[in-house]
């Protein structure tokens, strides 16, 4: 035994009739000390956080934030561990400390699952993350490729196309061969009100250069592919959507673009296997359901066809999306 229950048995000795009493007696202070003692520390430990939180509202969050650190790992209270995460990622955005806000919104959103004022935080923490990295961008390195990316990219949102073109063919005169660049711009050509032919012609030829800096690019495809497709291009909309759709077996407008373009070749049975890859992927587009009727009509299956019938009427009804028809070109002759 130890020294504190060796003096407490001698106490009680002179009082008790057995050596047995005094082993209750040492049992007792010896099982009753840790909870005392973690008693202690249970308290010390809230009215540190207590403390931590009281300096983050007050706007100490230097000082606060080791303190949060420390609190959010020992805290069991639920709704303490969301005081203590709101209150770090606060001051780790205050403090300018990116990571440590990040691991903050990581513990909230492990802890919070799901939970509305959570996520909302977390919109809004990773918007601010993302204005400042533009922000350190801009100020930084303006003319580097990134920078010319960047700006064309926030002026295509603001619809500014020729602003954003101009961007991209920097960031091209830099580095001709930089992946994503050539699609970017011929998808940005053909995002106009109003494209040119001229516009027509280059995007294609952005779409082609891109394709020869990175084959596997089923964006590139896709674009290629719907342009041959509105020129009548059957032959050449079905290679580019074939490859697209193999290049991304989850990528649904190819298999649709497909689809379309095989039905309008009158390649009906051809059509059917991505048709039907297309309707498990979109079930709500009714052009699907429209191209699939028809590719199960013209080959006989008569009753499969009506149901994918109803059902695009269905859907058209509900306005769930597109047209009531698909575009002329894929209507059969």
């Amino acid at each position: 035994m130890g020294q504190a229950p060796q003096r407490a048995c001698l106490l009680f000795m002179s009082g008790l009739s057995h050596p047995i009493h005094c082993c209750l007696v040492v049992c007792l202070i010896a099982t009753c000390a840790p909870a005392q003692t973690a008693k202690k520390v249970a308290g010390a430990s809230a009215s540190s956080t207590e403390h931590a939180l009281t300096m983050a509202k007050s706007g100490h969050c230097e000082e606060a934030l080791p303190l949060l650190k420390q609190a959010k790992s020992q805290v069991t209270d639920k709704e303490m561990k969301r005081s203590i995460g709101f209150a770090g990622v606060h001051c780790s955005m205050f403090a300018d400390q990116p990571e440590s806000a990040q691991a903050f919104l990581q513990f909230l959103n492990h802890e919070f699952p799901h939970d509305p004022d959570v996520l909302y935080l977390s919109v809004h923490t990773y918007s601010d993350l993302s204005s400042r990295a533009a922000a350190d961008l801009a100020s930084t390195a303006p003319m580097s490729a990134a920078g010319h990316e960047l700006h064309a990219e926030s002026l295509e949102t603001q619809g500014n196309w020729d602003g954003a073109a101009k961007e991209y063919r920097l960031v091209l005169q830099e580095n001709p061969k930089m992946p994503g660049i050539h699609f970017r711009l011929g998808r940005l050509l053909l995002s106009k009100a109003n494209p040119t032919e001229t516009d027509a012609e280059e995007a294609k030829k952005e779409m082609q250069r891109e394709l020869e800096i990175d084959p596997e690019h089923p964006g590139a495809e896709y674009v290629l592919g719907e342009m041959a497709r509105q020129g009548q291009q059957w032959d050449e909309a079905i290679q580019h959507f074939s490859h697209a759709a193999k290049i991304d077996s989850s990528f649904a407008d190819a298999f649709v673009g497909l689809g379309g373009a095989l039905v309008s070749e009158k390649k009906f049975s051809e059509a059917i296997v991505p048709l039907e890859t297309a309707v498990r992927m979109q079930p709500e587009n009714p052009t699907t359901h429209y191209l699939l009727a028809i590719a199960y009509s013209r080959t006989g299956r008569k009753e499969d066809g009506d149901k994918q019938f109803a059902i695009q009427r269905q859907l058209t009804q509900k306005g769930a999306a597109g047209e009531d028809t698909p575009p002329s070109q894929a209507k059969p002759n």
